[in-house]
């Protein structure tokens, strides 16, 4: 007996059971519920690397750490009291903030770097003068990337010790300020932008930030779009909108094509949204600032509703590190977390769902290359590898660590015979497989 197709039909019996348990699950909105905090000050950035270990940054060079899911927070020393605009982890370990320096010479921004979860912050000994940035991220442990202005995006092949300009299209809108910059894998990424009363601006790359696209007429929004976020490599949306009494309020960007095409819509919400984050694949939260609220939808951001945050707080970021957690910082240091209105045993079964994920390739058939789409919950060790009907292993697509997240890679079938094939992820003592079909 063939021992290795034998354990590819458990796996497939694993999978079938999951995405019938999947489809019982009835999900329901949770609530928003407010956290003790370490300091009143306005805290500007939030990132979690899993359910448990996160960080929040803000003004007067303030970093607050949690290392319980937002129970306890404590102080962490920056040696700065500059406004903290970004703060970017990759592990739990490992970790970027940026501020500026306007008032003593050397002038310009500074990034602060950690390798033991904050408890040491090292700033870079010269200012990175070509940008005055207002976010910062790392694709990987030397690749990184920041947003600002006048220079749009400055990359970093070292680890954040030098900075160059990055290569951008020449477009009419190509050195409007950054806002926002997200990757979904090593090779697309995309930035968000703009100037109020003026327009609003979607950078995009296809080859991992050697060459960036930006939209020009008639692809401009009228106001600044804030933060981004990556559905896939195809679907992006972003958040912005007028903040004044008298303009159209929240508004949002999305693509459908990986760029080609950006349609610009106010929903209808007084206020700008400032962030945005997927719970799922398609629930999605917004934070509206000085509005005090928060606005979610059902339908990747078609149709939206609002909900006042708790004690009326000021919420400007968001995140959700997987599906049952979510956290929200804002001024005088406000925390909030949210609060899933789940059962015990729909919580275990939406944890393996929702954050640990193998998603069908696409195209399929496909000749010769498909792209698979995968999510983790947690930093671990992940595997997927290609297996024929026979349960032989004829490729090796991912081997390595890698942080939570959702990631995408292609697949080349090139040198392999036509046929049916299985794909496999295995992490954290999760799996999953699928079926692709190879038409040479």
């Amino acid at each position: 007996m063939n021992l290795k197709l034998v354990s590819y039909k458990i796996k497939i019996l694993i999978f079938i059971l999951l995405s019938v348990s999947y489809n019982k699950i009835s999900f329901s909105q949770g609530y928003w519920e407010r956290l003790n905090s370490p300091t009143t000050n306005n805290l500007s950035s939030v990132h979690f690397t899993d359910s448990l270990y996160g960080w929040a940054a803000g003004a007067s060079g303030t970093i607050i750490h949690t290392t319980n899911g937002g129970a306890d927070w404590v102080l962490q020393d920056t040696g700065s009291e500059n406004n903290i605009l970004d703060i970017s982890f990759l592990s739990r370990t490992l970790g970027w903030a940026v501020y500026w320096e306007t008032s003593n010479y050397p002038f310009g921004t500074y990034v602060l770097k950690t390798t033991d979860g904050g408890a040491n912050w090292i700033r870079s000994s010269d200012p990175v003068e070509i940008i005055f940035s207002q976010t910062i991220t790392f694709t990987d442990s030397l690749n990184g990337w920041m947003g600002g202005k006048p220079y749009p995006i400055a990359r970093t092949t070292d680890g954040g010790d030098t900075w160059a300009e990055a290569d951008i299209d020449s477009s009419t809108y190509s050195t409007f300020p950054v806002y926002d910059i997200k990757f979904f894998n090593s090779k697309f990424g995309y930035a968000s932008g703009g100037v109020f009363d003026c327009c609003g601006i979607m950078w995009w790359t296809t080859n991992g930030g050697n060459y960036w696209f930006v939209a020009d007429t008639p692809n401009v929004g009228p106001e600044p779009i804030y933060q981004v976020h990556i559905i896939d490599s195809l679907n992006v949306i972003g958040v912005g909108g007028d903040f004044e009494w008298w303009g159209f309020g929240v508004a949002t960007m999305r693509t459908s094509d990986g760029g080609n095409f950006w349609d610009f819509e106010y929903i209808g919400v007084s206020g700008v949204a400032w962030d945005i984050d997927f719970r799922t694949d398609y629930e999605v939260w917004a934070a509206l600032g000085g509005e005090q609220k928060l606005i979610y939808s059902f339908d990747s951001g078609l149709t939206w509703n609002s909900v006042s945050t708790p004690d009326s707080t000021m919420i400007f970021k968001m995140t959700f590190p997987d599906s049952l957690h979510g956290y929200g910082v804002g001024l005088d240091g406000a925390i909030i977390k949210y609060k899933p209105s789940v059962s015990s045993l729909e919580s275990k079964v939406v944890s393996v769902i929702q954050a640990f994920e193998l998603y069908q390739n696409y195209p399929n058939p496909f000749n010769p290359k498909t792209n698979i789409g995968f999510r983790v919950s947690n930093f671990g060790f992940v595997s997927i590898k290609v297996f024929d009907v026979l349960g032989n292993e004829v490729s090796t697509l991912v081997n390595e660590y890698k942080p939570a997240g959702k990631y995408e890679i292609e697949f080349d079938a090139s040198h392999l015979a036509g046929g049916v094939y299985f794909y496999t992820l295995l992490s954290e003592n999760h799996i999953k497989t699928r079926k692709m079909i190879f038409v040479p």
